[in-house]
């Protein structure tokens, strides 16, 4: 299946997606910030990128625009998994170069339409 990196500060939610992922059969690699999470979008090329929007060291924000501006990583599709459900920061998030979206809560159905979407296109 597909390398996943899940980048999200929250350590609940993290082993949630990783593992809801992991038993899908995808690798799953993690990462607690931004800064973390850039290093390992550089070493290990994953096939999807899941970031939180609000993480220590370096935002989702910022790390959706490193990906995208880098032309070894920015085929990367790349979703926002965030509590903030306000228009602006859904806009900040696409603005940024993300190809989705993913509200919090959301269930581990929406979590794997997602994904396989996303590795579709």
């Amino acid at each position: 299946m597909a390398k996943i990196l899940v980048a999200e500060d929250e350590r609940d939610i993290r082993e949630l997606i990783e593992f809801a992922l992991n038993f899908n059969g995808h690798e799953v690699l993690t990462a607690s910030d931004g800064v973390s999470a850039w290093e390992l979008t550089i070493a290990e090329q994953p096939d999807l990128v899941l970031l939180d929007v609000r993480m220590p060291r370096m935002d989702g924000y910022e790390l959706c625009r490193r990906i995208k501006r880098s032309e070894k990583l920015r085929h990367i599709p790349i979703a926002f998994l965030s509590a903030k459900g306000q228009e602006a920061e859904i806009q900040a998030g696409l603005d940024a170069g993300a190809e989705e979206y993913i509200l919090k809560p959301f269930s581990l159905d929406q979590l794997d339409q997602a994904v396989a979407r996303l590795l579709n296109d």
